[in-house]
């Protein structure tokens, strides 16, 4: 709804009103609200990571980067998760992630993987989980 030309701000906000008493206030507001919708809406996109790979190896929190059990880095994974650990990904330097997903990695537990996901602080959002060879 436009102001007619020639009309006074007071007399658009009560031509609008239902009471005639507030309707500038409760036009403020509503629009405020709405401004802080789009903000709120604009921050949460561009807070939204964007799409990484990552490489590695899937281990589990306990073990890190180095198995402490005898056998494959796979059985100790896998002995680690199932008695209570999480799947990870160490990379190349040892930098350790932590996995959003704890039904993916199962598959390729002390394998070296890519990993594509959204990095947020150090957890992966995992999208996918392919073999490296």
């Amino acid at each position: 709804m436009w102001r007619a030309e020639g009309e006074s701000q007071d007399e658009f906000y009560a031509s609008i009103a239902i009471d005639g008493d507030g309707a500038k206030e409760r036009v403020m507001k509503k629009i405020g609200f709405l401004g802080a919708a789009v903000l709120m809406f604009v921050g949460l996109c561009l807070a939204a990571g964007k799409q990484q790979t990552f490489t590695g190896a899937i281990s589990d929190s306990m073990c890190g980067a180095e198995h402490m059990m005898e056998g494959s880095a796979k059985d100790c994974t896998l002995k680690c998760v199932d008695s209570g650990s999480k799947f990870i990904l160490v990379d190349s330097k040892g930098k350790i992630y932590q996995l959003s997903d704890q039904t993916k990695p199962r598959a390729f537990a002390g394998a070296n993987v890519k990993v594509v996901g959204t990095l947020n602080g150090d957890t992966i959002n995992v999208t996918s989980i392919t073999a490296v060879k």
